[in-house]
């Protein structure tokens, strides 16, 4: 079988590529093989066991290590007007396991990041309801609570490469993903104290910010897994990811997850506000939108290697890596190629493999120094939902949207062992 070909202008391409890279700041992430103090490797003791280290709560709050420093969520100034209506991008290829560190998650602002006193924070729920309530932050958390391991995905994740290859580094065509663990009161709780109308069947959910960003949601969705959470991660949601309390809508398009959540409305039918509207909808080929596009499909990325994490001119044993997620429930097969998709081989998926969040797999492979490789690969989940390849997605979709991008994602590795975003069609 012919080996497939980059798109046309792919090569052509990695220059400005790798030009991109350090405008971006993906290249300073590169990592050759640590030069060292040879005077602190076995078996000489090293420098820092000679002496005491600092006590407890020297950091009352804990930091990450100075070396880690690098570990950064990063933003693209070209990409928004301002800082206040944009986006940060989570480092995956420096996360380890499938729970996101709160100060790494990605941040999607509309209006900024407002400062609530959680004192004066209420939670207002209305319409179709036989009691309207007011909820505070200790209302809430005297009811019985849960706890779940849920990802967010932006709906624009990846979604500045409908027509090409654009961004150099994974942290840029994947990186509006976390996952993290989500603590407080399922919904359908607060509205069975309300009482829903017969003929309730909307939601609007507002947040608190200089937006007052609102999102329409079906009841059904709100009476089977979305969660009122002032918990993640074990800590008070941070402020950047809606403190005091925000939705989390597992397996939904993170811009339905409404953060400083102030209130809801119970109707009979959706709203139609602006950001379901104008934004978050779907253009098609024809001109017509796919409105309330709810669900973030099969997916799945490669995180090592990429154009973060190279192999540097170094052959040998290389365990391939990456994350596999569904909003349609769990991941149950993941495959890999790197031929650019001629042959596959089935990964191995880590442990825990949970519903509607982030699943690890891994594969071996055997690089060989002046060798190029097309890796990619495939997820499947536990519905037999199968990530398209680009050609597929283009066909059915058209060029025009920015969301939902859900594309088998291809990095050539070059024969030097730099990696390099590509696309390959059919």
């Amino acid at each position: 079988m012919a080996h497939r070909q980059p798109s046309p202008g792919a090569a052509s391409r990695r220059g400005m590529l790798k030009a991109a890279a350090g405008t971006l700041g993906a290249a300073s992430l590169a990592r050759g093989a640590a030069a060292g103090n040879p005077d602190n490797l076995p078996p000489n003791p090293p420098e820092w066991s000679r002496s005491l280290g600092p006590g407890v709560i020297e950091e009352a709050y804990g930091t990450p290590s100075r070396h880690e420093a690098h570990v950064l969520r990063r933003y693209v100034p070209w990409l928004t007007q301002d800082r206040q209506s944009s986006v940060s991008f989570t480092p995956l290829a420096e996360m380890h396991g499938i729970i996101t560190p709160s100060g790494l998650h990605f941040e999607r602002h509309h209006g900024g990041v407002p400062e609530v006193d959680p004192a004066d924070w209420r939670l207002m729920i209305h319409g179709l309801v036989e009691r309207p309530l007011l909820f505070t932050l200790e209302d809430l958390k005297r009811l019985p609570s849960v706890s779940r391991i849920h990802f967010i995905e932006c709906p624009a994740n990846g979604g500045m490469e409908w027509r090409g290859a654009q961004m150099s580094g994974v942290q840029y065509t994947h990186g509006m993903l976390s996952c993290s663990e989500w603590t407080g009161v399922p919904l359908k709780l607060l509205l069975a104290q309300t009482g829903l109308r017969p003929n309730a069947s909307w939601l609007l959910a507002e947040g608190g910010d200089a937006s007052l960003m609102t999102r329409s949601l079906p009841i059904a969705k709100a009476l089977d897994d979305i969660i009122v959470a002032y918990g993640q991660n074990g800590e008070a949601v941070r402020p950047q990811q809606g403190y005091p309390v925000r939705l989390v809508v597992p397996g939904w398009e993170g811009n339905v997850w409404v953060k400083w959540l102030r209130r809801i409305e119970v109707g009979d039918r959706p709203w139609y506000h602006r950001e379901e509207t104008r934004h978050y909808t779907d253009l098609m080929p024809d001109g017509r939108a796919r409105k309330f596009t709810f669900v973030n499909e099969v997916n799945s990325v490669i995180t090592f290697p990429c154009p973060e994490k190279p192999l540097n001119g170094r052959p040998g044993f290389v365990e391939i890596a990456g994350l596999a997620w569904s909003g349609a429930g769990r991941i149950a097969r993941v495959d890999v190629s790197v031929d650019g998709g001629d042959t596959w081989r089935t990964a191995q998926l880590q442990e825990p493999v949970l519903d509607k969040a982030l699943t690890r797999f891994r594969i071996p492979w055997e690089w060989r120094e002046g060798e190029r490789a097309f890796l990619q690969s495939r997820a499947m989940d536990e519905t037999g939902r199968v990530q398209p390849t680009i050609t597929a997605l283009r066909r059915a979709r058209g060029v025009e949207s920015i969301y939902h991008r859900n594309a088998i994602h291809t990095w050539l590795v070059e024969p030097d062992g730099t990696v390099v975003n590509v696309q390959i069609d059919d």
